[in-house]
């Protein structure tokens, strides 16, 4: 199937929906936490920021996730490297050895190009109607000063302009030296993952919801977060953090 970078999402009129940070195969955490959540996969949705693998133990599952209808996610930086893996020697050497790329060495071929094929069409971006209005997700970054109409059409011609949306820490860098940063015009809210940080945290209309899921041996870290942004905003955190 053809990609395309970005994708809308209509409101949904019978349920909840939900964002989840960055996953890196800890799917059966997501699966407790829903449990807890009381999700109904008859009306409820999760969009996912990305990094849905490596690190975790579970990996191998994204599959299985990807093909649920009620699952939706945009490519992380981790699935770009899963993807450039194939052409580039470096970057497969570096994945394998240093960013928790080792599960796709117990993966047979059939099923390497199955997740391959999958994750080549995942966008970039995702825009979802909601009852709190226009949320927008991305995985790492927005450039400061460009709307989030001239996103949309730039990931559609850019190269670069999409790299920045899932490598990009430049915002949150600020952020960490000045405690601010600019809105993103033409959207009421972007959640993003990609910095590990100890607890969810929204600045201007920016929320950052990456809790290290899969860090659990590190303090402060090890948790995944929940945004529930239809009908309502709510931040749910699994295995709830200690303050």
């Amino acid at each position: 199937m053809p990609f395309f970078p970005f994708k809308y999402f209509r409101e949904n009129l019978h349920g909840k929906d939900y964002v989840v940070g960055d996953l890196h195969g800890m799917f059966s955490l997501l699966e407790s936490q829903l449990e807890k959540l009381n999700f109904n996969p008859e009306t409820d949705r999760v969009f996912s920021v990305g990094d849905l693998i490596d690190r975790g133990p579970e990996s191998y599952r994204i599959l299985e996730f990807l093909d649920k209808p009620w699952f939706f996610s945009i490519k992380g930086n981790h699935e770009m490297m899963l993807l450039e893996a194939k052409h580039k020697k470096t970057t497969y050497r570096s994945w394998i050895e240093n960013n928790g790329g080792e599960w796709w060495q117990d993966i047979d071929i059939d099923t390497q190009f199955e997740i391959r094929d999958r994750i080549k069409e995942l966008p970039v971006a995702i825009e979802i109607a909601t009852n709190i209005g226009k949320i927008g997700i991305v995985h790492a970054d927005i450039p400061v000063g460009i709307s989030w109409q001239k996103l949309v059409h730039d990931i559609h011609v850019d190269n670069e302009t999409r790299d920045y949306l899932m490598w990009s820490r430049n915002r949150y860098k600020y952020i960490q030296l000045t405690g601010e940063t600019d809105r993103v015009e033409g959207i009421d809210l972007v959640v993003m993952g990609h910095t590990p940080i100890p607890k969810p945290m929204k600045i201007s209309n920016l929320y950052y919801i990456d809790t290290g899921a899969s860090y659990v041996k590190e303090e402060n870290l090890g948790h995944l977060t929940l945004l529930q942004i239809h009908p309502e905003l709510n931040v749910f955190e699994y295995p709830e953090s200690l303050d």
